[in-house]
């Protein structure tokens, strides 16, 4: 039997992060993996997704070169062209993971691996042990009763990246990151969309001023938005689906080619050893301490399966801060109050910390700073004037409660709120910082001086 420091079961953005940081700090590893290295992240979510996001990004430019002053004739799209350069860009980021591996001498067990008790771990029939096991293995499209996915009609994610041909209308089932990005990509290329969200809002974790801007700026797009409203059943007929929507007004018949379901998450846990070790779960998340430690000794888990953001960023993080302490370093336990949240869509999303609502209600006078793209002249120069950044600031220390952006590349922009409210950075350091000029990230500042009532370019 082959005997290990820590074997980490999935290799996503949590485990093989985690067998990396494992390996560095002198541990002998291990990694089981099923199905490719990189798990769903890298193959099937958020890599490739960006990739067609950028076809279809760079689509829209070109369909409005004349807003430029550019003149393109006959601009059409290849849509298997552009499903295989997102392919591509995952299997190339699969084989980068493939060389980390190697680099750090860390031992890749391929198979379907399942933890047993006393510490050890079988992948297809073979035994192998460890004093540390760390489970990473993630988690899968969610389906709703009413929405049984068949792989044809009604599909999850993974198969909405690899379509043979382009629908020419798609419903999309719920408005958060996954359902509003294939909406936008879909949309760019040129496929009727409809999104049905069951709350009153679209991306309803975000800050409900930027939710009410997103959905402005989806139907300014083109796609069809409904709110309040829940997808009842979906038949199969000649040409495509019919679904059934419920509405404030009723029922209403929505035709399509396909349904995107985008409901949400489910974690891999079934069928991996969990109940032959004793290993405590609640409502389809693993228990686990500020060290990811799981009641039995010697098992951890990271990652979409235990209770935190299910996002990559995130798995990497408690990863890494995982072996650290079984490596018997001092670290800290990881801050969920300061995660950022990135959505690709078409204006995109970010955001940090509390929003508007969420501070009143723990009891903060507030200082709310806004500054609109449409005053920016780097966005005005980009063509790029939808969005905004806005800041919640407590208004008796100064502290950075919350930062919230929509429009052009605010994804690369919101670490600078990341970062200031780690280091406990007030709204009058943010606004004495002398930020580039002209860039999209001198909102920040803009932002930061309309909260404090020193506005210049408003």
């Amino acid at each position: 039997m082959s005997k290990y420091d820590v074997i980490v079961l999935g290799s996503g953005p949590g485990g093989y992060v985690t067998a990396i940081r494992a390996s560095q700090l002198g541990l002998k590893t291990a990694v089981v993996e099923k199905e490719s290295l990189g798990g769903v992240c890298l193959n099937w979510g958020c890599i490739p997704t960006k990739a067609l996001l950028k076809s279809a990004q760079v689509f829209e430019y070109l369909k409005h070169a004349e807003d430029y002053g550019l003149k393109v004739d006959n601009v059409d799209k290849d849509f298997a062209a552009v499903v295989k350069r997102s392919r591509g860009v995952a299997e190339g980021m699969s084989k980068g993971v493939q060389f980390l591996m190697k680099k750090n001498k860390i031992d890749v067990i391929e198979g379907y691996g399942k933890i047993k008790p006393g510490k050890k771990v079988e992948v297809d029939g073979k035994e192998y042990s460890a004093d540390h096991i760390i489970i990473a293995t993630g988690a899968r499209s969610r389906e709703l009763p009413s929405l049984p996915q068949d792989g044809e009609t009604v599909i999850g994610y993974r198969k909405a990246m690899t379509l043979d041909k382009q629908p020419k209308k798609m419903i999309v089932v719920g408005s958060g990151a996954i359902g509003v990005e294939f909406a936008s990509f879909y949309n760019s290329m040129g496929t009727e969309v409809t999104i049905v969200e069951y709350m009153p809002n679209v991306v309803p974790v975000e800050d409900e001023d930027v939710s009410k801007q997103f959905e402005r700026s989806m139907k300014k797009a083109g796609i069809t938005v409904m709110t309040n409203s829940s997808v009842e059943k979906v038949e199969k007929t000649e040409n495509g689906v019919k679904a059934t929507v419920k509405t404030k007004k009723g029922e209403e018949i929505l035709e399509a080619d396909i349904v995107l379901s985008a409901v949400g998450i489910k974690t891999n846990i079934e069928n991996i050893g969990l109940e032959d070790v004793g290993i405590v779960v609640d409502r389809d998340k693993i228990i686990v301490n500020d060290w990811y430690q799981t009641n039995i000794p010697g098992y951890y888990a990271i990652g979409d399966v235990t209770k935190g953001p299910a996002l990559a960023h995130v798995a990497s993080a408690e990863g890494i801060t995982c072996v650290e302490k079984i490596a018997g370093m001092h670290v800290e336990a990881i801050d969920y109050g300061n995660i950022p949240g990135c959505t690709y869509a078409s204006p995109e999303i970010a955001s940090v910390g509390m929003t508007e609502k969420q501070a009143k209600e723990a009891g903060y006078e507030l200082k709310v700073g806004k500054f609109p793209f449409s005053a920016s002249g780097k966005a005005s120069a980009s063509g790029a004037k939808d969005g905004f950044v806005k800041v919640i600031f407590d208004a008796k220390y100064g502290e950075w409660l919350g930062c919230h952006m929509i429009g052009a590349g605010v994804t690369d922009m919101i670490a600078e709120a990341v970062l200031g409210r780690k280091l406990e950075t007030t709204g009058h350091e943010v606004l004495k910082t002398i930020h580039p000029h002209p860039t999209m990230s001198e909102a920040v500042m803009e932002a930061v001086a309309d909260a404090y009532g020193e506005v210049i370019h408003l």
